[in-house]
């Protein structure tokens, strides 16, 4: 008889990538992917806790299965990731959902399978969490779904300890992925028909640091000895570690995609101080300077927080200012929140609802407009796209060019996974729709 799993993701690439791990666990335990939530023999709830938001989703949707969980007392509900690693965040779970039945963390994912198995043979709730002391970075142990595309782990935690950032204190301080087992991985997975590996870290820049055998400049040189045709990205990048010689190596290997995602989070030296991000308004200016000067054609994406406390007007109008003159192609923008534990949290000045609620709205629309912008310059050009899918609800196939754009067009046969031409005949907002070039 098959068991069905059902996976439910918060957060970013990483945990969409920490998921695949769950999945490849999974499926070691003869589980298979169910067609739904309300089907399936064990539901893993994957949480981030770096916004409130994320958090208090996790927490609805999870409460959302008591019910099934009375109809169905074999379901096993399991809960991981990062909101489970905060002090107290295990104890506050089991009493608030008693029918939860594991409770893991991200410092060893790779026991997930046996706490499953402890699970079935006793009946017992499993409560097993690692501080980040005991962290254990797990093998690649995937089951990949994202094909034509994979993400590959270079690092884990992180050592900036941004004043508003949870991460340090429940992912651990930075651990560096030997080079040799991240090429090996890369080269597998290239080897199996992948066309796109997005290297990920908390900040990919202060790779190798603690281990002093290969920096991330290095280690780009060497995945890209390979010089057959693929796609290399990498995220995240700190400003403060964001130097010359990595800019060096993205001009010099056509591999890299022309697109650098560089987090400035504010354009206001009081505010960016606040934050402890280590560099000023000024200083990142001149580094996008360094990055166009040596890559012409590449675009920038960033993340922008606002409403941090004591965050004035002024602050406010100057982070505009910086992301007009850094001409980002898009921007991830966030409403400040408060985060237990972190330094922010305890400051005094916190912002008022109302307030970074008109902000995040101006934010939004100054990004907005530079993004239609730049869309809008792709009207009529012939671009290069790996077509990544099918939308069956339009009909068409999708897929990105080097810069992150999605464009839309119709094929005749199956063309996933291959690098093909479209001309753009319109776009809107960040999508263009395009049709096969001959």
């Amino acid at each position: 008889m098959n068991k069905y799993y059902w996976i439910v993701t918060y957060g970013c690439q990483m945990n969409v990538h920490e998921s695949e791990k769950i999945a490849g666990i999974l499926r070691s335990c003869g589980y298979t992917e169910g067609t739904c939530q309300e089907k399936a023999d064990i539901i893993v709830f994957n949480t981030c806790c770096i916004r409130e938001n994320a958090e208090n989703h996790a927490y609805g949707n999870i409460g959302a299965l008591k019910k099934l969980k009375k109809q169905r007392r074999d379901l096993i509900i399991a809960v991981g990731g990062c909101m489970t690693q905060q002090v107290g965040a295990a104890e506050k779970l089991k009493k608030k959902f008693p029918f939860v039945d594991i409770v893991f963390g991200t410092h060893n994912l790779s026991s997930f399978g046996q706490m499953i198995e402890k699970k079935l043979s006793t009946k017992k709730t499993i409560v097993d969490i690692w501080d980040k002391e005991s962290a254990v970075d797990h093998e690649d142990i995937s089951y990949r779904t994202s094909y034509p595309n994979a993400w590959v782990n270079i690092m884990y935690g992180c050592n900036n300890f941004c004043s508003y950032c949870i991460v340090p204190y429940v992912r651990g301080r930075e651990r560096s992925r030997d080079s040799e087992d991240i090429i090996k991985e890369v080269n597998t997975l290239l080897d199996s028909g992948y066309k796109e590996i997005t290297l990920l870290g908390q900040n990919v820049n202060s790779y190798g640091n603690d281990r002093g055998e290969c920096t991330f400049p290095q280690l780009l040189q060497k995945i890209c000895s390979r010089k057959e045709k693929f796609r290399l990205r990498f995220m995240t990048s700190n400003p403060k570690d964001f130097g010359e010689e990595l800019v060096r190596v993205i001009a010099e290997n056509e591999q890299i995609c022309n697109l650098v995602h560089l987090p400035v989070q504010a354009g206001s030296d009081r505010i960016l101080k606040l934050m402890n991000r280590k560099y000023t308004a000024k200083e990142y200016l001149e580094k996008v300077e360094m990055l166009r000067k040596y890559v012409p054609d590449c675009q920038l994406t960033t993340d922008i927080m606002v409403g941090f406390p004591t965050e004035t007007e002024e602050d406010f109008q100057q982070t505009l200012s910086l992301v007009k003159e850094a001409n980002f192609s898009t921007a991830f923008t966030f409403v400040y929140s408060k985060r237990s534990g972190t330094v922010a949290a305890t400051m005094d000045g916190q912002i008022s609802e109302e307030i970074k609620k008109d902000r995040i709205m101006r934010l939004v629309d100054l990004v907005n407009q530079q993004t239609r912008r730049l869309s809008a310059t792709y009207e009529g050009r012939t671009i290069e796209i790996l077509c990544e899918d099918f939308d069956d609800k339009r009909g068409q196939y999708l897929g990105r060019d080097e810069y992150g754009r999605m464009g839309y067009f119709q094929a005749d046969r199956n063309l996933i996974g291959e690098f093909v031409k479209i001309k753009i005949d319109k776009t809107s907002g960040v999508s263009l729709e395009g049709t096969l070039a001959e």
